[in-house]
């Protein structure tokens, strides 16, 4: 009776706590971020066009911390989804402009075979009980070489040869290149959210999730498959990943050596920050899309006050280092 207690009270979001301060402390430095930037940048910055920016360089981000959100959810912690993007990028845009593909089969089967790698992740973790910060460590190494002997340590772009020489003569349709640019890529990422929302706070699947997470011994003793639950979070996420990598190629209009690489850490503060939203104190979607939004916010502005780009990182730091100082400050150890 306690195991399905545990089970039935693992939804992070069905949880209700007293009013604290510190739930609300990522929300709070989003309206503050607002009104401070507004203020030394009132004609730059509070514009609609803006703010359609701000939702635009946060899609891909939020999309990738999406993926991020299903494996941290289950007390995974993957380090390689910036790497296993880059190479789904590479796939989609090698299947369009060396194979002439149509974009919805490339998409397809750029989903696919990202899942296919993925299982060398999963085998690694399940089978050979390797850690998953090593695991997927040693995959982001191994990800970043395959991406570069794949496209000949090249970029995948309109006009360039393939490795071999040969001319590519595929182009990127005017509605595949629609993807990275806004609304569509904003749409998407709106859709992205809403299924991770439902999958991970209205199914049975994300219930046993969140159980997994929380405590593993508890769920084995409910009669939930652990592995078999890490497995299929780990394919979501892959497809969710793969996505990422394509947005990114759609936005550059090209498929660059580490080309989503680069969001990464930022996803990955996305789902820490989200997890103090609202006190939920787990990785939940819409905690992730708050504190993806809390970055790209920050960054925005940041660029319109004319910092100097090797100081944008330190800033970027200690702001959020003092929102999740604020949120978890008071946190009790369990």
């Amino acid at each position: 009776m306690s195991d399905t207690k545990e089970i039935s009270s693992s939804n992070p979001l069905k949880r209700r706590k007293k009013f604290k301060v510190s739930d609300y402390t990522a929300l709070f430095a989003i309206v503050v971020l607002l009104i401070v930037f507004s203020v030394l940048r009132p004609e730059n910055f509070p514009t609609r066009t803006n703010m359609v920016t701000i939702l635009r360089s946060i899609s891909v981000t939020t999309v990738l911390a999406s993926g991020l959100t299903f494996t941290m959810s289950i007390g995974g912690l993957d380090l390689s989804a910036g790497n296993m993007a880059s190479m789904s990028g590479y796939f989609c845009a090698s299947f369009i402009l060396w194979y002439g593909m149509n974009q919805y089969l490339a998409i397809g089967l750029t989903i696919i075979l990202t899942m296919m790698l993925t299982l060398i992740t999963m085998f690694l973790i399940i089978k050979c009980h390797i850690p998953e910060l090593l695991a997927t460590c040693a995959m982001m190494f191994f990800l970043e070489g395959l991406g570069l002997t794949y496209a000949g340590g090249s970029a995948i772009s309109q006009g360039l040869p393939r490795p071999s020489g040969k001319p590519a003569e595929g182009v990127f349709s005017n509605s595949f290149k629609a993807m990275g640019t806004s609304p569509t890529i904003i749409i998407i990422m709106i859709i992205v959210v809403i299924f991770a929302y439902v999958a991970l706070n209205h199914t049975k699947y994300g219930r046993y999730i969140y159980a997994v997470g929380g405590n593993k011994t508890a769920a084995k003793l409910s009669g939930i498959n652990i592995e078999r639950y890490r497995l299929y979070t780990g394919m979501v996420a892959a497809a969710i990943i793969a996505l990422a990598g394509v947005l990114v190629v759609a936005r550059n209009t090209s498929a660059q050596v580490s080309g989503a690489a680069s969001y990464q850490m930022p996803a990955m503060s996305a789902v820490f920050i989200g997890q103090s939203v609202l006190g939920v104190r787990k990785p939940n979607p819409f905690g992730t899309l708050v504190g993806a939004t809390l970055v790209g916010i920050l960054d925005n502005g940041l660029v319109m006050l004319s910092v100097p780009y090797y100081a944008l990182n330190m800033i970027k730091g200690a702001v959020l280092g003092i929102a999740l100082i604020a949120a978890y400050a008071n946190t009790k150890t369990d």
